[in-house]
């Protein structure tokens, strides 16, 4: 019978993803059979699942390190913003509705079914089920009715591990006041603490460590040091995204408000030779950049204002007058063309906009949304590519007669007649190592790194190690214990 515990942060961002990731690959390393599980999630970095869904990418990224495909059952609900106080909720892989934040907290306990369905059915095939929270157990605001952390934690019997954060300093403040503010059924949840993300020598915090379990009393893990090698693993926070330093190539990122699906980047990062800069709001686009890559958009026609609000259209065409080259994938794809329309208001207010005019081709949101895998090839080099579809919108207009890569017998995307502006909805492209070659030759460039797989595989191995090297695993499992399901979730 399965066994399940839950890894929840002292605060938001301390790395529970990854540290989620790394025990899946350790376990799984030791024979176990591994599922992640996240109740809910909210993020713009979606992947698409085998069985047709979409799943938050660090679920994406914890499956590959437990060995299995994603499914949706590891992530139920993913909260997808669209404006500062609204987001696309997805249910089991599929659109359930768009809710303001308000509306979606009195939705919560309706979503806490569907949630148990998906963990019973993991668990049903698994030895271990590790389950991520979502930012704070500390936000007590955010309680009643939650489905995140402790809510989903008493709702399912399971005991909880406390993460910290000590690069940003405070941690200890963080442990134990995070034990201070929580009702005594939640504290009492909470069975051992690890601290994350240290820099320098590990002895100088043994005091800290000694002070922790005499204020909590809960089991110390260990100390994680920093691992140098986590950038080469798929972040799914936009606030995890950095600019990537050194290479004689510049690839130019301007970075929006609502940017999606921005793992695209990685496999490029990754380059010795190319260096990725992220252009934020109020700078220009850099004028020595070999391309401007524009990503994903959650919301395509919001964002393209906030483009032009930046200056950077005019960056853009000027960039094109120096000899540049331009990319879009799916809403910088859709942003190319001559116009976009949204008659149902699908991504915000209905309208249409025109576009930057940079290929002949014009975009309509529909409400069918297109989540699929894909396999292809590059029209002009023939090399293989995958990678997944995961919009809403029909791009069509002169230039996509000039397809940038065929998928099983169509054409997808559009070149414009120079060749030096092009686009297309397709996701992951990079990480095809003879395609990235091609495109990086195209730049003047070289690709050094000839099987971007093996590198996260790697990747994810080291971690594995790293994590059985300075944290105690053993106890991990020894605390880990068989749900103990309740009817229904706490109200307090």
């Amino acid at each position: 019978m399965a066994k399940t515990i839950m890894i929840q942060g002292a605060g938001s961002n301390v790395g529970k993803s990854l540290f989620v990731a790394g025990l899946a690959r350790a376990f799984s390393r030791r024979g176990l059979r591994v599922r992640p599980f996240k109740p809910q999630n909210m993020s713009n970095n979606a992947a698409v699942t085998a069985d047709g869904g979409e799943i938050g990418r660090a679920q994406a990224l914890q499956a590959r390190a437990a060995g299995v495909p994603p499914v949706v059952d590891m992530n139920p609900v993913l909260l997808k913003p669209e404006t500062d106080t609204g987001a696309q909720v997805i249910v089991q892989g599929k659109r359930f509705a768009t809710l303001r934040a308000r509306d979606y907290s009195k939705a919560k306990p309706k979503l806490l079914p569907p949630v148990i369905e998906s963990f019973q059915r993991l668990a049903a095939n698994a030895d271990l089920v590790l389950i991520e929270g979502a930012g704070s157990p500390a936000e007590i605001n955010l309680r009643a009715g939650d489905i995140a952390n402790m809510g989903f934690a008493e709702a399912v019997g399971s005991p909880v591990i406390l993460v910290g954060d000590i690069d940003r300093g405070g941690v200890i403040a963080q442990l134990v006041g995070t034990q201070a503010v929580l009702p005594t059924e939640d504290r009492d949840r909470i069975v051992a603490f690890a601290i994350n993300k240290f820099r320098g020598d590990v002895s100088l915090f043994d005091e800290g460590m000694q002070e922790l379990e005499a204020r909590t009393g809960w089991a110390a893990l260990g100390v994680l040091p920093w691992f140098e090698d986590a950038w080469r693993l798929p972040a799914e926070d936009v606030m995890d995204l950095s600019s990537r330093r050194g290479g004689k190539l510049k690839i130019a990122v301007p970075r929006l408000n609502r940017i999606a699906n921005f793992d695209d980047l990685d496999p490029l990062a990754a380059e010795p030779e190319v260096e990725i800069e992220l252009v934020e709001a109020g700078r220009p686009l850099p004028g020595d950049a070999d391309l401007v890559l524009i990503p994903g958009s959650k919301s395509t026609i919001a964002d393209l204002a906030h483009f032009r609000t930046q200056g950077w259209d005019i960056d853009l065409q000027a960039h094109l007058r120096r000899g540049g080259h331009v990319i879009g994938i799916c809403g910088g794809y859709q942003m190319l063309g001559h116009r976009l329309s949204d008659p149902e208001g699908i991504e915000g207010p209905p309208g249409e906009v025109p576009g930057l005019g940079l290929l002949n081709t014009v975009t309509a949101m529909r409400p069918h949304k297109h989540l699929r895998e894909v396999e292809g090839h590059d029209v002009d080099t023939g090399h293989r590519v995958t990678g997944y579809e995961i919009h809403i919108g029909e791009t069509t207009g002169p230039d996509c007669a000039r397809p940038w890569v065929e998928i099983s017998g169509r054409s997808e995307g559009a070149v414009s007649e120079d060749g030096r502006v092009r686009g297309c909805y397709l996701h992951g492209l990079f990480a095809s190592d003879a395609f990235r070659a091609a495109v990086l030759t195209q730049l003047g460039g070289t690709s050094r790194i000839t099987d971007y797989d093996t590198e996260i595989e790697s990747a994810l191995d080291a971690l594995a190690e790293h994590m059985e090297e300075h944290l105690d695993l053993d106890r991990v499992l020894a605390l880990s214990a068989v749900p103990a399901y309740r009817k229904s979730i706490s109200s307090t």
